[in-house]
């Protein structure tokens, strides 16, 4: 397993937008939570939130850390490693409310 999270870390992190609805994200290594609004995914260049409407994943391939999502983006925010927690935490607080 260590194997692939290597490989995984390794590759590039793109992010390909078409029309502010079709996104393709390259270089995730997995994603932390999400819904119909918003994304938190770590990233092989930290983490990364999209934020949006009526978000879904098309495509998701684990081996190469690519995904497809649709629905209308809004923002993409990347967050400094020192901030993770900070943020982890904020997102995990609003699911137990």
């Amino acid at each position: 397993m260590d194997k692939d999270h290597t490989a995984i870390s390794s590759l590039n992190h793109n992010v390909t937008m078409s029309d502010r609805k079709n996104i393709v994200i390259t270089g995730v290594k997995k994603i932390d939570s999400f819904d119909n609004e918003e994304f938190l995914m770590d990233t092989s260049m930290g983490y990364l939130v999209m934020k949006g409407e009526e978000l879904e994943i098309i495509k998701l391939d684990t081996y190469q850390g690519n995904v497809s999502i649709k629905g209308r983006v809004n923002s993409l925010t990347y967050m400094d490693h020192g901030k993770q927690e900070k943020k982890e935490d904020g997102v995990f607080s609003k699911l137990f409310r």
